[in-house]
């Protein structure tokens, strides 16, 4: 009878430790979703941060752009994220070689 009550507590355990982290996976979707549209928005605007948080399965609730900082709001999977951004004229650009 001990036996089986621990072997139950160890698997409602295991249980709870997998929705957390399943939980957390979900949260770190939705920040990296986050992450992705508030570069896009910075260099490209609105429509770019829309674009890229649609394609990670997100929907942008808020941009606002103020000079070269973007800053954006998305839900994914019901996790709310925020990210903000910055733009560096020519941080992109490939060094001659």
């Amino acid at each position: 009878m001990l036996l089986a009550t621990v072997m139950l507590l160890a698997a409602l355990i295991g249980l709870g430790l997998a929705r957390l982290g399943a939980a957390e996976a979900r949260a770190a979707s939705a920040q990296a979703a986050a992450d992705a549209a508030a570069l896009a928005g910075a260099a490209d605007g609105r429509r770019a941060a829309t674009t890229v948080a649609e394609a990670n399965q997100a929907r942008l609730i808020s941009f606002v752009q103020d000079g070269l900082d973007a800053e954006v709001v998305v839900v994914r999977a019901g996790h709310r994220a925020v990210a903000r951004a910055r733009w560096q004229p020519g941080y992109t650009d490939i060094p001659p070689g």
